[in-house]
């Protein structure tokens, strides 16, 4: 009744082509991270956060609110 579709090994290649993209992707930056020269690290460091880090839920409540 169904006939079987013609696409199936071409999804699989898809799938593939996607998992290799990513994976590229993940191990060119952990090269570039581990790579980095110190004083670009040092100088990451030091950066500032684009907005205030709001405290952490458990910091703002009192110990008998627990």
């Amino acid at each position: 009744m169904f006939r079987r579709l013609a696409l199936e090994d071409s999804a699989a290649l898809f799938t593939f082509a996607a998992f290799l993209t990513a994976a590229s992707i993940y191990v060119a930056m952990t090269w570039r991270a581990l790579r980095m020269k110190r004083p670009q690290v040092a100088a990451f460091e030091n950066l500032p956060f684009a907005t205030a880090t709001p405290p952490a839920a458990h910091d703002s409540r009192s110990p008998r609110e627990s």
